[in-house]
């Protein structure tokens, strides 16, 4: 699920370079209003992989973001793309956990997620709110190229 902003941020921030020929992985790809999988498949990556909990629009793989590492294993993506799902994950260090280890050493990983103020938005669920202090902190671990506010009560992280 991803808007505007998403699709904005992600077009301003993952070059054609840094995707040719690599293996994407989209976690939480259900495609409900826009997604960077048209942009990011333009830029010609070896693979691009949907995963979410139910199929449709985007959807190669079904599964939880809490299982990726189980079924695709460590370091198996160069690059990890997350738009508009951390929110809707009860258990949010889990996937956070599983979508660092699936990524592969000096790879991009690109999330956006929900802050204080937007309304609640049950997909099938809506558990949490970050800010942008509360990403630092989660992708400490991480060197961080971008982070920023959206005006559309977002927070938006790229990093490597």
């Amino acid at each position: 699920m991803c808007n505007a902003y998403c699709i904005s941020f992600g077009a301003i921030n993952l070059k054609p370079e840094e995707i040719k020929g690599k293996r994407v992985i989209e976690v939480g790809s259900y495609d409900v209003n826009g997604s960077l999988r048209s942009l990011v498949e333009s830029y010609y990556p070896a693979e691009y992989i949907g995963v979410d909990i139910a199929e449709g629009p985007g959807v190669d793989v079904i599964g939880k973001a809490e299982d990726i590492l189980d079924r695709f294993g460590k370091e198996s993506f160069d690059i990890v793309i997350s738009t508009e799902l951390l929110e809707h994950i009860r258990d949010w260090r889990d996937s956070i956990h599983n979508i660092k280890n699936i990524c592969k050493a000096g790879g991009i990983i690109l999330i956006t997620t929900r802050s204080y103020g937007c309304l609640y938005h049950g997909h099938p669920y809506d558990f949490w709110r970050y800010e942008l202090e509360d990403m630092k902190h989660i992708f400490s671990d991480c060197l961080i190229e971008k982070l920023e506010k959206s005006p559309s009560k977002g927070v938006f992280v790229k990093m490597k």
